[in-house]
């Protein structure tokens, strides 16, 4: 399954996907920031949410972040 295809997912039916899947996706997508200051916020946002130990949380939290995911979708 190609990135495009993962984040269409993720985005699709994000109540169904566990916040490992969505955080490894965040992270192929962060080298492709434009903006070092854009990609090194969002590696602290995901090793806070790594940190969690509550699942329901961490979803929380990785809702926050689809905005990322949109602008991956759109051409960054």
């Amino acid at each position: 399954m190609s990135l495009n295809e993962q984040v269409s997912k993720i985005l699709e039916n994000f109540d169904d996907i566990s916040s490992t899947e969505i955080l490894d996706v965040l992270k192929q997508i962060q080298p492709q920031f434009k903006s070092n200051l854009t990609s090194e916020y969002l590696d602290g946002k995901m090793q806070k949410i790594a940190d969690i130990d509550e699942e329901s949380e961490k979803k929380k939290q990785c809702k926050a972040l689809t905005p990322y995911l949109d602008w991956y979708l759109q051409g960054l």
